[in-house]
């Protein structure tokens, strides 16, 4: 008996032809995968990491001008061509989400256009990988692990995600399984907080340098690529550069305004100490000043001048050095030693404050 053949056309899909929408998994409390297929068969040709416009009939009381744009990264992986899924979460103020979830149903049909986007690892071809995300910043990382996980080839990535609490991390079973099929693919996790009645055997607080040596001993070596909320993305670039990272291998993609081509992606305007800058430290109580480098950190700065400032751990994590600054900049990467509070009243911590021009301390 011959078996059915199936209809599935040979050319990629193009955006002139609407997706249906074919499957709808909830990953989180508000976040969900939508699946879309097209009705032609076409397969879908895209770079891992990329993304795509959908055009939402939020108000179809007003037709067309009812409609809205949105752009969402594709979870899927070209490796898998027969169909596209985004992944969203609905944040407080989110409208198209929120409509995808209350009105998108399988079998309806949704305008789309695309695919764009430079972020993938396709445009940054190397042996070793870093993927660092928050929240549903996950999503490009999922395409990218997919593609490499279904290449044949063991890959060396170690991916690293944020997440509020452990019921937060999306799809978090897909990448346990990707994970336990390849020792290429090092799967770290931290939550900021736990889950009632729900144990958690991972790391715990916001990502600092000490959890990324131990995720990735070997980073300084590892392609990077980072998507998340921007103050978290911030965050890893400030913690990169203290480390003497190549900031050339470091790739984000932001959630705010999509990125089409090289051209439009923002300059990364970040504070790198100079060694060639010069600052100057006053210590007010003692009545010493003293020049220094940018590159010099106030308790090192101390201690050449004969003054002690208690110190314990010298890389932001005991709190020991907790100063008061009472003027001036400093550049302070920490790693968990001191609280948003402290910082707000004038406090950093001397191992890890670089003075930026003129400062003055409390000692």
């Amino acid at each position: 008996m011959k078996k059915p053949r199936l209809n599935w056309a040979v050319e990629p899909w193009e955006d002139s032809e609407l997706l249906e929408c074919t499957q709808i998994v909830p990953e989180t409390a508000d976040t969900w995968t939508f699946t879309f297929r097209s009705p032609t068969g076409a397969w879908f040709d895209y770079e891992p990491g990329q993304f795509i416009t959908l055009d939402l009939p939020v108000d179809p009381a007003k037709g067309p001008a009812g409609n809205i744009q949105r752009t969402y990264t594709m979870s899927s992986s070209p490796s898998r061509p027969m169909s596209i899924s985004v992944t969203a979460k609905a944040g407080p103020n989110s409208v198209a989400t929120r409509w995808m979830m209350a009105n998108l149903k399988p079998g309806m049909k949704i305008r789309a256009y695309g695919p764009a986007g430079i972020f993938s690892l396709n445009r940054h071809p190397a042996k070793k990988y870093l993927f660092i995300s928050a929240g549903s910043g996950i999503t490009p990382m999922l395409s990218m692990s997919t593609w490499l996980w279904d290449s044949g080839i063991k890959p060396d990535v170690v991916f690293i995600h944020a997440a509020r609490r452990p019921s937060d991390v999306i799809c978090h079973d897909r990448l346990e399984h990707m994970a336990s099929r390849s020792s290429g693919l090092q799967l770290h996790l931290t939550v900021e907080e736990n889950d009632e009645f729900r144990s958690w055997n991972g790391y715990r607080g916001r990502l600092n340098q000490l959890m990324l040596g131990l995720m990735a001993p070997d980073y300084l070596e590892r392609e990077v690529f980072c998507c998340g909320p921007e103050p978290f993305m911030q965050a890893v670039r400030e913690m990169l550069i203290s480390l003497g990272y190549d900031m050339d291998h470091y790739h984000q993609e932001s959630f705010g305004a999509a990125v089409e081509t090289e051209a439009q992606a923002p300059v990364l305007d970040d504070v790198v100490p100079d060694e060639d800058a010069g600052a100057e430290l006053l210590f007010a109580s003692s009545g010493v000043s003293a020049r220094c480098a940018e590159t010099d950190t106030v308790l090192a700065v101390a201690k050449r001048a004969g003054l002690n400032i208690p110190s314990g751990c010298t890389f932001g994590l005991c709190g020991t050095c907790k100063v008061r600054k009472l003027s001036g900049e400093v550049h302070m990467v920490h790693n968990g030693g001191i609280s948003d509070d402290d910082i707000a009243e004038g406090y950093i911590l001397a191992c890890c404050s670089n003075p930026m021009g003129k400062v003055e301390i409390d000692i």
